[in-house]
């Protein structure tokens, strides 16, 4: 214990302003990339995982930033006690470890976040929703532009928070492309990979937006950083169509990313995000190499 206490007082001084934050679901593809984009800009991060010791949060370690300012700690979402814990010290907790589902249970969770962050003095929770919450409307037109004015049952989140005095932002990243930090493979990359190598052999003539991990991390240290920053966030980056031959079946929706342009972020080219993608996928042994595609 006390090993573990002089090691975060060391991560607070050399932290940038003894800054120190929180992120939830460290290890995950979205949580990866926020940790890194965070220890970038001089954070001190203290990570959470139900395994913190996993191989699978191995790659955390080796960060740029991490020896001296990343610690990964226990906590479950579902746990409010190990929630506590983990956020008390922080001014931020950046909470990613939310499944895209509708899962009561999520629902909880969050609750358990936003009450534990209020107890322990936080000042500011980015919360990472889905684009989900906003685009799945059957009653949309295809002539409506989404934005942050739609939105779905979580607006008990906000409600929540302002309750407990908390300073609440929300993320909403469409599906999510690029390197993958992590070893495994994610629900939106594992799209990509199924396509490419031929265990899906249909397609839905559908239309989907997309969003590059790296502007998803930049989005999050964005909403944080700008005390003006408040409210919804829509994070996507493109509309693609998943199957060219039938794009004239499907008309893609409009949409509205003017609030995090507004906060200096410039989106990648989907097309550089697929790319990356591949290569990553290659890499890492999920796909075999070029010639034998």
């Amino acid at each position: 214990m006390v090993d573990a206490l002089n090691l975060e007082l060391s991560m607070m001084a050399k932290a940038e302003g003894g800054k120190m934050v929180c992120v939830t679901g460290a290890g995950g593809f979205i949580g990866s990339w926020v940790v890194k984009e965070l220890l970038l800009r001089g954070y001190a991060v203290r990570g959470t995982a139900r395994d913190p010791s996993s191989q699978k949060n191995s790659h955390l370690q080796k960060l740029e930033g991490a020896k001296e300012r990343l610690c990964l700690n226990y906590a479950d979402v579902m746990d409010y006690d190990s929630l506590s814990v983990a956020f008390n010290g922080c001014e931020g907790v950046f909470h990613v470890a939310s499944p895209v589902s509708v899962d009561p249970l999520n629902s909880e969770g969050t609750k358990n976040v936003i009450n534990a962050a209020a107890d322990m003095g936080v000042r500011r929770v980015v919360f990472t929703s889905t684009f989900g919450a906003v685009h799945m409307d059957p009653n949309r037109s295809h002539d409506t532009v989404v934005d942050e004015s739609c939105w779905s049952n979580l607006e008990f989140c906000k409600q929540k928070a302002s309750k407990r005095g908390i300073q609440l932002v929300v993320v909403l990243p469409a599906m999510t492309l690029g390197q993958m930090l992590q070893s495994t493979i994610n629900p939106s990359i594992r799209h990509i990979a199924d396509f490419l190598n031929g265990s899906r052999k249909t397609h839905r003539n559908a239309v989907a937006g997309y969003v590059d991990a790296r502007d998803v991390a930049r989005a999050h240290a964005l909403v944080y950083e700008d005390p003006k920053a408040h409210g919804r966030y829509l994070c996507i980056a493109s509309v693609l169509h998943r199957c060219e031959d039938s794009k004239q079946m499907v008309q893609p929706f409009k949409f509205s990313n003017q609030r995090l342009r507004d906060l200096g972020l410039t989106f990648t080219p989907i097309k550089e995000s697929l790319y990356n993608t591949l290569i990553c996928l290659r890499e890492k042994g999920h796909l075999p190499p070029y010639s034998s595609l």
